[in-house]
């Protein structure tokens, strides 16, 4: 087993790399960049190191000073998190060239699903089914525009390297095909440095529903069933569930067994997930497959007791699965709200800012995957995530209201979040209904506002600054801090 693991990444997800280390008895090595000097990543691990600039191609998107911070502190292995360099076959790569683990796939395996055209190859070559389209990237109009009148419209241009909704547009006109290739493929190649882009048919009212697999070097695959991403906006996940509502136990078993013949066919190491498209009679199409660590993977934690983490860091240093597909059982059902710093009345604006006042939710089943603290700045360089919020009961109803409990309580003053219009998706009773399409944000939320009027909100905000300012000035007039007594703290309390 590994003694030391860097963490190339930022935020929540390293301090839950961290966290699974700690357990394992593995110590860590944090890397930041000047954004990031009094980010909460870097005081949890036993070493930082700073590896440049705020920009993410000076830093956290930077291979050479990377795989530089793993050799000067004496990391054994690189666990990539997810989002920057984690589905980066060169980066796979140059971690291998360096005589260091990558707690991942191979790099060919990252290539092969990397690139959704190829991937789709790969798909129909292991008999798996996928969204009718193109096979090849293409950005000439006049031949795109040929694959689109064939495959019919509304068609969906999608980016052929990266995901999470980028360089991704639905073209319903032919006249607008040519614009949205433009300015899908130039959001492509900032995004992913590849502007490649192909078509997909569209698929009109769609549940988005993928599969966690975790395979060994052994060729042991098995599946952790399966999670329902549908509640999504500008086309990234925002709430996640399992089990899906959707899914029969026939149809369950159907998709999980296709996914470990998906990643059968990569020849697939470590966790991943196959993405599906499942239409309304229940047939079921690859989207994408991740190689990574995803953001909603705590739901699966949480109904299966796997830790996928730490699974990951130990079939990357050679173990094999211990675990048979019909030792997998799930109990009960998770929720997973992502809590971004972003203002879903402005439609999901970024809020980058001074957090003045955090107050987590806790109690029974609760779960918050958190990477800020009061008084943190949100820096406006990367992706706006605060946390993972999760919760998990022995029923939906009951993981729905223990939801609506853990969002009233979690209290974050001084930027915006959408922990209120998460609130009110997961009260709703399309929701409560299991309607959970990917259609269902501008369908039942088109155009949501705060029931909570403004100027209450400003006042607590008003409340939370003085509050932090009477503290700050207390303890400047209090002089030296002393340690209170017990009796000082205890409250009223008699023997």
């Amino acid at each position: 087993m590994f003694k030391k693991i860097l963490i190339a990444n930022r935020g929540e997800i390293a301090l839950r790399v961290m966290a699974a280390c700690r357990e394992m008895g593995i110590a860590t090595v944090a890397v930041y960049s000047e954004a990031d000097r009094e980010a909460l990543h870097t005081r949890g691990a036993d070493e930082s190191v700073f590896i440049g600039a705020s920009e993410p191609a000076e830093s956290y998107l930077n291979i050479g000073r990377i795989i530089e911070a793993a050799r000067q502190t004496g990391a054994e292995a690189i666990h990539p998190g997810y989002g920057f360099l984690a589905e980066n076959a060169e980066f796979a790569q140059a971690c291998l060239d360096a005589g260091l683990t990558f707690i991942g796939p191979p790099p060919q395996a990252i290539r092969s699903f990397g690139n959704k055209t190829v991937a789709r190859k790969l798909m129909i070559d292991g008999g798996v089914p996928v969204v009718p389209g193109m096979v090849e990237p293409d950005l000439d109009p006049v031949r795109v525009a040929a694959h689109a009148q064939k495959i019919g419209y509304p068609v969906l241009v999608k980016a052929a390297a990266g995901g999470g909704g980028k360089g991704m547009r639905i073209v319903h006109d032919p006249a607008e095909l040519t614009a949205a290739l433009t300015s899908a493929s130039s959001e492509a190649a900032a995004a992913f440095g590849d502007g490649s882009v192909y078509l997909e048919k569209y698929i009109a009212r769609p549940r988005h529903v993928e599969i966690q697999v975790l395979a060994d070097a052994h060729g042991n695959i098995i599946h952790l069933f399966e999670r329902e991403c549908s509640i999504q906006r500008r086309h990234q996940k925002i709430i996640e569930e399992t089990p899906s509502t959707a899914l029969t136990p026939e149809l369950r078993r159907e998709m999980g067994e296709t996914a470990v013949r998906a990643a059968a066919a990569a020849g697939y190491v470590n966790a991943g997930t196959v993405e599906f498209i499942l239409d309304e009679d229940g047939r079921f199409y690859f989207l994408e497959a991740n190689t990574r660590l995803q953001v909603e993977h705590p739901i699966t934690e949480m109904i299966t007791g796997i830790d996928i983490v730490r699974r990951q860091i130990r079939i990357a240093a050679g173990e094999k699965l211990d675990l048979k597909q019909e030792q997998v059982t799930a109990r009960g059902h998770a929720i997973e709200c992502r809590i971004y710093a972003e203002d879903p009345a402005n439609d999901f604006f970024p809020s980058p800012g001074k957090i003045l006042y955090l107050k987590e939710p806790v109690g029974p089943g609760i779960r918050n995957d958190c990477g800020i603290y009061e008084g943190y700045t949100v820096p406006v360089e990367y992706d706006p995530i605060l946390s993972k919020l999760v919760v998990h009961a022995e029923t939906r109803d009951d993981a729905i209201d223990r939801m609506k409990k853990a969002l009233d309580e979690y209290v974050i003053v001084g930027i915006k979040t959408p922990n209120a219009f998460l609130y009110d998706v997961i009260d709703s009773k399309p929701f409560r209904e299991g309607k959970t399409l990917t259609s269902f944000i501008p369908t039942y939320f088109p155009s949501w506002q705060p029931t909570l009027p403004d100027r209450e909100t400003a006042a607590l905000a008003f409340v939370a600054d003085a509050m932090a300012g009477r503290r700050t000035t207390e303890s400047a007039a209090a002089g030296p801090a002393e340690i209170p007594l017990p009796w000082q703290t205890l409250g009223h309390w008699r023997l």
